[in-house]
């Protein structure tokens, strides 16, 4: 890979910022394939999302107790 130099700072090349792109619009067309199946929106309506957050948040506030020692 081929970066150019300028004041320190390495800059991406348009190459570069093409495959990043690329990867990224790959990901939301696959999430989006798997999101749209009957399946899967019949177990995402099941567990919610709220229920998932309550389950979370003790864990999340024990690790930044953790953290901030």
């Amino acid at each position: 890979m081929e970066r150019n130099a300028q004041n320190g700072n390495s800059q991406m090349s348009d190459r570069d910022t093409l495959f990043l792109l690329g990867g990224a619009a790959f990901v939301l067309f696959g999430a989006g394939l798997l999101l749209s199946t009957d399946t899967v929106k019949r177990y995402l309506g099941q567990v919610g999302v709220g229920d998932l957050v309550q389950a979370t948040m003790p864990d999340v506030d024990k690790y930044l107790k953790l953290r901030s020692m």
